[in-house]
């Protein structure tokens, strides 16, 4: 089972013109804490996935009422400046749709 199939809401979006935040939100607790226990997710993870630094990683949280995990990170360039391809940051959450859920 992939991420995409495991959580209710994958998003991203703006966080202002400097940065993008990351949302995996799910619906049912148990696929929740599977991905959250597992240790899989992780901001050097998330670094190494998105092909920029660790420090360029300014939130990280998971957030057990809500059952998600926030991840924002910044922008190579501002949103809207020239070489910018995604101006409202909306497309960023592609690389996690397909990630297989951990056992």
């Amino acid at each position: 089972m992939t991420i995409y199939e495991a959580a209710h809401v994958v998003r991203s979006k703006n966080s202002g013109p400097f940065a993008v935040t990351l949302d995996i939100l799910f619906d049912r607790s148990e696929e929740y804490f599977r991905l959250k226990n597992s240790g899989m997710i992780t901001p050097e993870f998330v670094a190494g996935l998105y092909r920029i630094s660790p420090e360029d990683i300014t939130d990280f949280a998971w957030f057990d009422a809500g059952l998600g995990v926030k991840i924002t990170y910044l922008r190579k360039v501002a949103s809207g400046t020239v070489g910018d391809r995604d101006v409202y940051g909306a497309q960023q959450h592609a690389p996690l749709l397909m990630l297989e859920m951990p056992e």
